[in-house]
């Protein structure tokens, strides 16, 4: 009877096991679908409000709703070893990572703006490994740097061959981004992902709250239908949401597996790019649609 127990309660062990990657796993894709929608929504609201309002609104109303649900739950302020994380987090994914691809998107599509941030999940993986020293395995790099490849042939084929202004600056959001991300998902393991994103955008008030004055004195505001939806989603879909449940999928699943999610993400913002911008893809985006969603299922049963 003993062995007939043992051998029953197996299954039961194992399914239960699996939850918190199937859970992980399904958070982190919603925050990409979450994030996929941040380019078209930050070209809508360029059309209302300049770029500098735009990033420094944003930021304030997302830390308003963040800072009303640590209040209303009377959430305690992390401890201060976690304050130079949460630093790190809000300069690369609060303000670096907005305003970069806000000032890029002013001169750039956003399916162009979509395939160089492409490059995330690839520059995610690698400052992962250098902040927790963890190596994925050779495998898993092999169908990363594909991935990348697929993203850069593309990002070559649109523009010619020539980088502009604007892909420095998407560059440059890649780097900060990756930095957040990282700092983020490590914290995310000893508090909820929502209070690290939340403590972050709080910890940005005393910056964000001056610059929005002053960047909606000197810049022109148009309250457009576009530009209102626009600001409203980067806001509370992008800056906050999003990121709730991208933090909490990156702490069940892992960083380097989370972050090759996002290879699909430059693909559904040309989607959105079609559909709510009306802008035009080339023949090139199937295949690197085909190519780049090879890679995800490669990396996902690659164990590091």
């Amino acid at each position: 009877m003993k062995t007939q127990s043992s051998a029953t309660a197996r299954p039961t062990i194992a399914v239960t096991a699996s939850h918190p990657a199937r859970t992980g796993t399904l958070l982190a894709v919603l925050g990409v679908l979450a994030f996929s929608l941040t380019f078209p929504a930050t070209a809508w609201g360029l059309q209302g409000f300049g770029p500098w309002s735009l990033v420094a609104v944003r930021s304030v109303l997302a830390a308003l709703l963040a800072g009303g649900a640590l209040l209303a739950l009377r959430v305690a302020p992390p401890a201060r070893r976690h304050w130079a994380g949460l630093a790190v987090v809000a300069a690369g994914v609060v303000v670096g990572f907005p305003l970069l691809t806000t000032l890029a998107l002013r001169t750039s599509t956003t399916a162009h703006a979509a395939v160089v941030v492409g490059l995330l999940p690839l520059t995610t993986a690698l400052l992962s490994a250098l902040r927790t020293g963890i190596r994925p395995s050779r495998t898993f790099w092999a169908a990363a740097l594909a991935g990348a490849g697929a993203v850069v042939t593309f990002t070559v084929l649109q523009s010619g061959g020539a980088l502009t202004t604007a892909d420095l600056y998407l560059f440059g959001a890649l780097l900060v981004c990756a930095a957040g991300y990282t700092e983020g998902g490590r914290l995310a393991r000893v508090m909820p992902g929502w209070q690290v994103i939340g403590w972050a955008l709080v910890l940005c008030l005393p910056l964000t709250v001056p610059a929005a004055a002053l960047a909606l004195a000197h810049e022109p505001v148009r309250l457009t239908a576009h530009g209102v939806a626009g600001l409203l989603w980067v806001a509370a879909g992008s800056q906050f949401l999003g990121l709730v449940v991208w933090y909490r999928g990156m702490a069940a699943i892992g960083i380097p597996k989370a972050s090759q999610l996002q290879l699909a993400q430059p693909l559904l913002t040309l989607v959105w790019s079609v559909l709510l911008l009306g802008e035009h893809l080339t023949p090139a985006a199937p295949l690197t649609a085909a190519a780049v969603l090879v890679c995800i299922a490669v990396t996902q049963r690659a164990r590091g």
